[in-house]
């Protein structure tokens, strides 16, 4: 049990606090990491710009955000992924906790592509 509430502590000490001293980049949601802060919990799926023209994306739980970066909880290991905040171009941020078109009928699979398989 103390390993759970270990693990716990440190994830919690992780997060950065966001005080009245705080950068205005992650205070004011008109820049990009104050806007993913108030998204943290949530399913998404993020790209991003690679060289002059690929494109890759992850997708994962959002589970902090700081002034250059982006930490997203994979859902296909658990495990953390830390991204780069400025190679982001696209963010897709479920709101019903399912990814993709599944429950929009006016939508369909030309624009919102399907994950990879798992293990790949």
């Amino acid at each position: 049990m103390a390993d759970v509430n270990e693990k716990t502590d440190k994830r919690e000490d992780r997060n950065v606090n966001i005080n009245q001293n705080s950068p205005e980049i992650l205070t004011n949601n008109i820049y990009t990491p104050a806007f993913l802060r108030e998204q943290i919990g949530k399913l998404m799926r993020v790209e991003f710009l690679i060289g002059t023209n690929n494109l890759t994306d992850r997708i994962g739980i959002l589970e902090d955000v700081g002034a250059s970066y982006i930490l997203l909880r994979s859902i296909e290991s658990d495990n953390l992924v830390y991204c780069d905040i400025y190679a982001i171009k696209f963010v897709t941020i479920s709101t019903n906790g399912f990814y993709g078109p599944m429950n929009n009928p006016m939508m369909n699979n030309r624009f919102y592509p399907q994950p990879p398989p798992m293990g790949y």
